[in-house]
C-alpha cells in the first residue's frame, strides 16, 4: 500500500475494532515527553498501549537497540496481530519499521512522523533500516507502513533548525522532480504546510511508480550519497551532524559533479549552488575525501565496482546511476572546501 496517508480517527476506528491483539508505541524520550500527550488527546485508546523509550539520536538505530526491541516484544508475548505505533523523527521511524517488519516475519506498523524531515521523507515510501556499525542504513528492508498520520501541530515541539533540516528534503525533491516547486520554495512564496504537502505528493507519486527501486525512485538518493558518507564519518567519530545538513553539503558537491559530467550548464550550476546556499544557509565543514572514501566505497547503490551516483540533468530532472570516479569527487570536494574556507 503506497498511498496509505491516514488519520486520527481510522486508527482510532480500527483499534476500537479489535483488529489489533496489542498496540506498542516507540519514542525517543523527547517524544515521550512532548508528542505522547498530544497522542493520546487524538486517540484516547492508547493509554493502554505498551510504551518502549529509546534515547534521541543516531546512535539508537543499532542492532543491539533492535535486540532489545524484539526482546521486549517477547516478554510481553506480542503476536503477528500486534501493532506498533512510531512516533518520532527519523530515527524514530527507520527503527521502529525494521524492528516491524522483522519481527515474526513482519508485524503491521503506523508512523506518525513528529519532525518536518520525517514528515516529508523517513516517514514516506516503506524504506527502513539501521547502521551496520557506523555505516549508515547498511541494514534494511523495503515494507510499507500500514498508515502514516500527518499532524502538524508537532512541529510546534520543535526548535526552528529542525525546520531547516527538514526543508533539505523538501529542496531535494523539488530540484529532482519538480522545476515549479523548486521555483517556488526559492521565492519563498509557500507555508509550511504546503510544502510538506507537495513534498509529500511528489514523493508518493515517485515510489508508486518505483516502490522497490529498481529504477526511478534512485532519483530520491539526490545528495545522499556524500550526505551519508558525512554521518558515517560523524557517527564512528561519535560526533552530532543533522541529516539535512549532510545532505545539503552532499547536494553542493553532487551539483558540482553534475556540471563536471556536463549535464547541466555552468549558469545553471552556479545558479542552483547560489540558490542552495542562500536559502538554506547551514555552516560549511570542511570535507576530506580520505575519510569519506570507504564509505563511498561502500554506498548501496554502487554496483561494477564502481561509485554510482544520482545527478541533475536540469532544474526538476535528474538522472540515476551514472559512475563517478573519485577524482571527479576530490575536485567537487575542492570547489565545496573553497566556498567553506571563503574563497
Amino acid at each position: 500500500m503506497i498511498n496509505n496517508i491516514s488519520s486520527f480517527k481510522q486508527l482510532e476506528k480500527k483499534i476500537k475494532n479489535n483488529i489489533f491483539s496489542k498496540v506498542f508505541i516507540l519514542c525517543d524520550s523527547n517524544t515521550l515527553k512532548y508528542c505522547v500527550p498530544e497522542l493520546f488527546n487524538q486517540v484516547p485508546i492508547l493509554t493502554s498501549s505498551e510504551i518502549i523509550e529509546v534515547n534521541p539520536g543516531e546512535e539508537s538505530k543499532s542492532f543491539e537497540i533492535c535486540l532489545n526491541i524484539w526482546t521486549t516484544f517477547l516478554e510481553q508475548t506480542a503476536d503477528k496481530k500486534t501493532l506498533l505505533i512510531n512516533l518520532g523523527g527519523g530515527v524514530v521511524c527507520d527503527l521502529g519499521a525494521f524492528c516491524a517488519s522483522l519481527y515474526k516475519r513482519g508485524i503491521q506498523f503506523v508512523n506518525i512522523p513528529t519532525s518536518m524531515l520525517a514528515m516529508i521523507d523517513a516517514a514516506i515510501g516503506g524504506k527502513n533500516g539501521i547502521n551496520l556499525t557506523h555505516f549508515k542504513n547498511s541494514l534494511g528492508t523495503i515494507n510499507q507502513a500500514t498508515s502514516i498520520i500527518i499532524h502538524d501541530l508537532f512541529l510546534k515541539t520543535l526548535p526552528k533548525i529542525e525546520l531547516k533540516n527538514g526543508l533539505v528534503e523538501a529542496y531535494k525533491i523539488a530540484l529532482i522532480a519538480d522545476k515549479l516547486f523548486w521555483k517556488k520554495l526559492t521565492s519563498n512564496n509557500l507555508s509550511v504546510k504546503q510544502i510538506i504537502k507537495k513534498s509529500i505528493s511528489l514523493k508518493l507519486k515517485i515510489v508508486s511508480e518505483d516502490p522497490t527501486e529498481k529504477g526511478l525512485r534512485k532519483i530520491l538518493n539526490f545528495g545522499h550519497t556524500i550526505g551519508h558518507a558525512l554521518e558515517s564519518v560523524f557517527i564512528k567519530n561519535e560526533q552530532k551532524i543533522m541529516h539535512g545538513e549532510a545532505v545539503y553539503m552532499g547536494m553542493i558537491i553532487e551539483t558540482h559533479i553534475s556540471f563536471q559530467k556536463k549535464l547541466i550548464s555552468n549558469i545553471k550550476f552556479q545558479d542552483i549552488t547560489k540558490t542552495l546556499l542562500s536559502c538554506l544557509n547551514f555552516t560549511l565543514l570542511k570535507i576530506e575525501l580520505q575519510k569519506l572514501k570507504p564509505y563511498l566505497l561502500n554506498d548501496k547503490k554502487n554496483f561494477d565496482h564502481k561509485i554510482q551516483m544520482v545527478l541533475l540533468k536540469d532544474y526538476g530532472k535528474a538522472g540515476f546511476d551514472y559512475a563517478v570516479s573519485l577524482n571527479e569527487i576530490e575536485e567537487a570536494i575542492i570547489y565545496y572546501n573553497n566556498i567553506a574556507i571563503g574563497k
